[in-house]
């Protein structure tokens, strides 16, 4: 069995979770799951990083003694994980003994092999990096991360001969291509590394100035620097040397890191690796940053987004898909809830969740709520079939590749191809003639098709994709799934199954109003005369809210035809993704032939309570504009599926 190794960084216990942290471990524990359903066997690591100055200082600010701070903080994250559906393997703790003694294990290994030596340093030290910044890399003599000046601080210290091995770092980027992706972060590096800028690393603080850090086994009066540290609990947590998961999983390790540590990940931890005798790891996979109004967040700014926060208010599984899918993996995305809520609305309301009520209701209104024997397959299942193969088919690949956004876009290219697969072959129509056989093969290649999205979707929604299935009568179990072969399968959904008479698992939602001003404003604001409230109140204007009732819906025309008792009058079918098309009785004989009509997309007020016209019930508006003697259709820009409604 094929193994597979996944870790997220150890993240620095100095502030609380944020948004950032949240989608580094959601994207880890995505991947453990996707190569769980591959057949592979996984080990999935996270943790926290609790030594250095600014765990000092942030202690000493909240009156704790280091160990107290990092305890409680530490705390945070692992308690955090769970209420994401997160599913590690382990979490690991820089102060927990096994780490500290496997630290002590590689830098005595190092040391003994010549790769470590004493010298005196002066250089240009950023605390909040915990790092030398040599001239060339400082930013109008800045940290290019804090934006703030560093303290030159010169004195003794151990070094790592990280020089040594530029030349050996640079020949395995370049005969590994994907060693770090995308590419644009193996060209910075191999960039950085071709400059000649590798410098030795320095690799411990003296007592005098830390105390909260591990020990050098080789000398007592020094602590370890942070990075030579934190990189190590990747092995620790693998009982390196000796361990059996460290010889069952090491060959296929996979980090996943935000591109603010790309440095020390990319060109420290393989240098140290390899000092150590140990094969680097297989892929360094690196994302960009969460922006908030374009923004990176920052505490000091006061745009950090809590991640449990729009968990619980929108719902886990749409709060997952959304990082994964809005994120193009590497370049940096912004975060809003406008954001959000039109991903979870167009995406999982519109598109996915509407497939599924759609398709459950037409079964149980047509079949009695079991799944249908299929006939023959006809020119519109194969099309059907084929999107589907080429969609799971790029989807497993993306995932391989690290493409997260790319595999979902190709997935959804069947949920919206099924969408419009209903609406060409009317399931409606078929029962009322009835087709039988024919309405049996439409709904079990909708139905069989579900149960294929809801298996990819299970790394991104656990949650939700269990309950899709579920609904589908199908009890999941990762270790009877293969993925990869679902591509190729067809007919694991057993005729006969009873399905759930309904699906809701996406609602639609809309965003908070605008908080209310305080009272004190609002009676200010309600100090005026009579005269211009009654100007107000017949000057023909709408409030916001009243607008907001509108639900404007976007669908496509079925039939028309002419009303029997009125010639300007047009009877117009239209699907806007309900379970059956709608009658509207619409205006537009004297602009429009039937034939002119049908196929097109059009804009419908869905939340008008149906009224008769002529003695013919009209349910809802088609929008349309007038120019003089000319009539045009209110329509979307391109094609959409039905039902997306108009914001």
């Amino acid at each position: 069995m094929d193994s597979f190794f996944i870790t997220t960084p150890i993240y620095y216990v100095n502030a609380k979770p944020h948004l950032g942290h949240a989608y580094t471990t959601i994207l880890a524990d995505a991947m453990n799951r996707f190569h769980r359903l591959l057949g592979e066997e996984t080990y999935f690591l996270t943790g926290t990083d609790e030594h250095g100055d600014k765990i000092v200082q942030a202690a000493e600010k909240n009156d704790q003694t280091p160990r107290e701070y990092v305890d409680s903080i530490s705390k945070m994250f692992s308690d955090l994980w769970p209420d994401l559906q997160i599913d590690n393997s382990d979490f690991i703790r820089t102060t927990q003994e096994r780490h500290i003694a496997c630290v002590q294990k590689v830098l005595q290994k190092v040391y003994d092999s010549g790769d470590i030596y004493f010298g005196e340093y002066g250089g240009h030290y950023c605390f909040g990096c915990e790092r030398f910044y040599t001239e060339k890399e400082l930013v109008d003599g800045k940290c290019p991360q804090h934006e703030t000046k560093p303290e030159y601080i010169a004195e003794k210290n151990y070094f790592f001969k990280m020089s040594k091995y530029q030349d050996w770092l640079i020949g395995h980027i370049n005969s590994n291509p994907d060693f770090i992706r995308p590419e644009r972060y193996r060209n910075e590096v191999l960039s950085l590394l071709k400059s000649g800028a590798l410098e030795d690393l320095c690799i411990s603080r003296p007592k005098s100035r830390l105390e909260w850090g591990i020990e050098l086994p080789f000398d007592s009066d020094y602590v370890t620097y942070v990075w030579f540290d934190a990189l190590i609990n990747y092995i620790t947590a693998l009982e390196y040397p000796e361990g059996d998961k460290f010889k069952k999983f090491w060959p296929g390790a996979n980090h996943i890191v935000a591109k603010d540590i790309l440095k020390p990940h990319a060109v420290f931890w393989p240098t140290m690796l390899k000092a150590a005798g140990i094969e680097p790891y297989q892929h360094l996979n690196v994302h960009g940053y969460w922006l908030v109004k374009d923004t990176k967040m920052s505490k000091s700014l006061g745009n950090v987004v809590e991640p449990l926060e729009m968990a619980k208010k929108y719902g886990i599984n749409a709060f997952r898909y959304f990082l994964m899918r809005e994120m193009v993996f590497g370049s940096d995305a912004s975060f809003s809830e406008e954001a959000l809520v039109g991903r979870l609305n167009a995406d999982l309301a519109n598109d996915l969740g509407n497939l599924f009520s759609r398709s459950l209701s037409m079964t149980h209104k047509y079949f009695e709520g079991k799944v249908p024997a299929p006939g023959e397959d006809g020119e519109e299942d194969n099309d059907i079939k084929k999107i589907g193969r080429d969609s799971m088919a790029t989807f497993q690949q993306e995932f391989l590749d690290a493409r997260f956004s790319r595999g979902l876009e190709s997935l959804w290219n069947l949920v919206r191809g099924l969408n419009k697969y209903i609406d060409s072959t009317q399931p409606w129509t078929l029962y009322k003639e009835e087709k039988t056989s024919r309405l049996g093969t439409v709904l079990y290649v909708l139905l069989e098709n579900m149960r294929k999205i809801a298996v990819h979707l299970w790394p991104i929604m656990p949650e939700a994709s269990e309950k899709m299935l579920e609904q589908l009568g199908i009890e999941f179990c990762c270790d009877k799934v293969n993925l990869a072969g679902e591509k190729d399968v067809w007919g694991l959904l057993e005729p006969g199954t009873e399905l759930a008479k309904s699906s809701n698992l996406f609602p639609r939602v809309d965003l908070p109003a605008a908080e209310e001003k305080p009272k004190k404003e609002k009676a200010k604001a309600g100090k005026f005369d009579k005269k211009a409230e009654k100007k107000e109140d017949s000057d023909g204007m709408a409030e916001f809210t009243d607008f907001q009732k509108i639900d404007m819906r976007v669908g496509t025309v079925l039939s028309v035809a002419k009303h029997p008792d009125a010639d300007k009058l047009l009877l117009v079918k239209v699907d806007i993704g309900e379970d059956e098309p709608r009658q509207v009785v619409a205006g537009l004989a004297e602009f429009f032939k039937p034939e002119q009509l049908e196929g097109r997309q059009v804009v419908v007020v869905a939340n008008l309570k149906p009224r008769k016209l002529r003695g013919e019930v009209s349910q809802g508006m088609i929008l349309a504009v007038r120019d003089g003697d000319k009539m045009e259709l209110m329509t979307a820009g391109s094609g959409v599926t039905n039902g997306c409604k108009v914001s």
